[in-house]
């Protein structure tokens, strides 16, 4: 072949090939969203900026097995309501002192702040979109809900933190931005809570394709919650460890708890979220697995799966429901449950019995912990499961000693999980995280009474949540609540039942630092039990003997979450927290 003539052929096609690439160049990706696709001036449905509204959700913080790297541990297991079934996890660092300005399973810090610019670049650009107006002016109030909320959850963890406004930064700013003062943090919340109330539609206007956007009641919701922290004894005069105003108030105030109460009442006062009662039997485990009802103000959404049944369920499960029992309650947090009267197990006649202590017990108790299982005759105490009674005894199905994750205090993680007592199998569920809901606000409002003096009308507030719960009515319709008790005593009893009917819900890990008690509580044993099966097949005998589970231990610098390293080191006017 002649060469010359090879070589001008392939130069001719490369030529070709040149040619045909630069004339319509791709010089980024065709499905590339830019800002001014983002907020497009000709976009009257809003579709494109409703991407990015909808991505401010995820900012929103959730609760389910979420400490931890990949599947992770409830923030419960950080405090003496349970252990993680499994050894040496990040969740334990809040017990054993492990916790650094480097290592916080918990550090939330960048995610709060990345979702806060997220939610301002919406505010600064939501008004070029040509939606309708009245959509513009719910979308704006509901980010700002989530700008307000997690400032929220940047508060509760380190006081006072930068607030920022609607400032988006560049590169070109000044980033070294010092802390404002708790107060101030607690006034902007408050603030841009009352602001956007009247914007956001009541839960009855939010159809059923919308349900989890952002109703009114949620922000009061988040004020009555913020308020009732700002009263609580660590932040109300109460600093530990030579902390100043960033951590809390310098000076206590009594009529913070005034504050608190009056947030709850405003609440309640809008009816428009109640106590869900029926089906009486079922109805404290239905709030957490009906998509929608009238306890929940608000919930971080997800699709209908299984995934809470694979990671909680007692693990003797296998295929097609296989579980890995990843929660191991306390018996500290099982004996916080009353008898069926009401009465706590201590009281003297309350018919508890050490050695069938499952029976005649509150039924929040096996709706939120599944307990060895036993069937006497045709009566079932413990739990049961996928068709069989849950086996914790020593040897059991569900405890078989060896090296495999199981529980290490006798018990699992029964709340929020759907109902498969009689099943063989799973099949999806509503497992959405209860941010807010109305149990609280009934709660938060007996906590504020209390603290005011009021502790007649305190108790009484609590009625309707163990009439909810199953208990015995008992005399005076009281479902075993005492009519007169001291301040200290009726403030005993409003934290256990707040302990109780909120488990698991991540409000133990705060509410024992607000209330300045975790350097007792969490300085103590974690208790588990052995169970010891005797006696034959036809005839099984049970011993039950209250172990220790682990030893807690606390650090008065844990009251206040160490701001991350790589922030104060980049923002040399961030000051880190006291003892970090």
């Amino acid at each position: 072949m002649n060469t010359k003539l090879y070589a001008a052929a392939l130069a001719a096609v490369l030529a070709l090939g040149t040619t045909a690439c630069q004339k319509d160049p791709e010089t980024e990706p065709r499905n590339l969203i830019r800002d001014d696709t983002e907020w497009d001036a000709k976009d009257r449905n809003a579709t494109v900026a409703l991407y990015f509204f909808n991505d401010l959700f995820n900012y929103m913080p959730g609760g389910f097995n979420r400490i931890g790297d990949g599947t992770g541990d409830f923030l419960a297991a950080g405090t003496d309501d349970a252990l993680p079934s499994r050894l040496n996890r990040p969740v334990q660092y809040f017990t054993n002192g492990a916790i650094s300005v480097v290592n916080n399973p918990d550090a939330y810090w960048a995610s709060a702040y990345a979702g806060i610019r997220r939610v301002n670049i919406f505010l600064a650009n939501i008004d070029r979109v040509p939606a309708l107006p009245a959509n513009i002016v719910i979308w704006k109030a509901e980010a700002r809900f989530i700008r307000a909320m997690l400032y929220f959850e940047l508060l509760k963890r380190y006081g006072g933190v930068p607030l920022i406004g609607d400032k988006i930064f560049t590169l070109d700013d000044d980033l070294s931005v010092p802390r404002n003062t708790y107060a101030e943090t607690v006034n902007y919340i408050v603030s841009e809570c009352d602001l956007i109330k009247p914007d956001l539609r009541l839960p009855a206007a939010i159809p059923d394709g919308e349900w989890g956007r952002i109703p009114r009641t949620a922000a009061f919701a988040l004020k009555s919650r913020l308020l009732l922290y700002a009263a609580s004894p660590l932040f109300n005069g109460g600093q530990v460890n030579g902390a100043g105003d960033r951590q809390g108030y310098p000076n206590a105030d009594a009529n913070r708890w005034q504050l608190a109460l009056t947030a709850a009442q405003d609440l309640i006062a809008l009816n428009a979220h109640s106590l869900v009662t029926t089906p009486a039997a079922t109805a404290f485990p239905s709030v957490f697995t009906v998509k929608k009802n009238s306890e929940i103000i608000l919930a971080k959404q997800a699709s209908n799966n299984t995934t809470l049944e694979v990671w909680n369920a007692p693990m003797g499960y296998g295929a097609p429901a296989a579980s890995q029992g990843l929660t191991s309650p306390s018996q500290n947090f099982v004996d916080a449950f009353p008898m069926l009267s009401g009465a706590a197990i201590t009281d003297a006649g309350s018919g508890y019995n050490p050695q069938n202590p499952y029976a005649n017990r509150d039924p929040r108790l096996l709706f939120s912990v599944f307990a060895n299982g036993v069937t006497t005759g045709t009566t079932t105490t413990g739990s049961r499961w996928l068709s069989r009674n849950v086996e914790t005894f020593d040897g059991g199905r569900d405890r078989p000693g060896g090296g495999a994750v199981q529980t290490r205090t006798g018990y699992y993680l029964r709340k929020f999980l759907g109902d498969f007592t009689t099943s063989t199998s799973y099949s999806n569920q509503s497992h959405n995280f209860p941010l807010f809901r109305y149990a609280e606000t009934l709660l938060n409002a007996a906590e504020a009474l209390n603290e005011l003096g009021r502790t007649t009308e305190a108790l009484t507030a609590l009625v309707p949540l163990r009439q909810r719960a199953g208990l015995t009515a008992g005399t005076g319709n009281r479902y075993g609540i005492p009519t007169t008790l001291s301040q200290s005593d009726a403030r005993t009893f409003i934290r256990n039942e707040r302990r109780i009917e909120l488990g698991f819900e991540e409000h133990r890990f705060w509410d024992l630092r607000r209330w300045k008690t975790a350097e007792t509580v969490l300085n103590s044993p974690l208790y588990g039990v052995q169970i010891v099966k005797g006696g034959s097949a036809t005839a099984p005998t049970y011993t039950y003997t209250r172990t220790t589970a682990a030893n807690l231990t606390w650090q008065n610098r844990l009251y206040y979450m160490p701001l991350p390293y790589d922030e104060t080191t980049k923002n040399l006017n961030l000051t880190q927290n006291p003892g970090w």
